[in-house]
């Protein structure tokens, strides 16, 4: 099961902050690719933060410097802290996770290693 919260409404500049519980049952080893995508109206899916089994992060260019993503391993929790929004930050957000292991280090930015996702959160910045 997977649980994002956070989302909301924001002007251009604010900050906003998406938590997203992971709690899958039968993987004891959390060392596994997550991360936050998310899908514009008209656009296709796009990874925005991501975080390997072994900690590091990489961003979409459109969000570096501004979005920081991290995780709590005791909480299995994932955070996306976002920093002076765009109008074109407005998204549906989602978490995902591979506990299952399909992917690691950098193929952990492809969407097609995930098995389990959010249900979204929508994100609106208005200009």
């Amino acid at each position: 099961q997977i649980v994002e919260s956070g989302g909301g409404s924001v002007q251009a500049g604010d900050s906003l902050r998406l938590s997203c519980e992971v709690s899958v049952s039968g993987y004891t080893d959390r060392r596994y690719c997550m991360g936050w995508f998310r899908q514009g109206v008209g656009k296709e899916r796009e990874g925005v933060g991501i975080i390997t089994g072994d900690g590091y992060t990489t961003y979409a260019d459109s969000v570096k410097g501004r979005f920081t993503v991290s995780k709590d391993n005791a909480k299995n929790t994932l955070y996306l802290q976002m920093n002076n929004m765009r109008f074109e930050d407005t998204a549906i957000y989602y978490c995902a996770a591979d506990p299952e292991k399909f992917c690691s280090g950098a193929y952990c930015n492809d969407a097609n290693c995930y098995n389990y996702w959010g249900q979204g959160t929508q994100v609106t910045v208005s200009s």
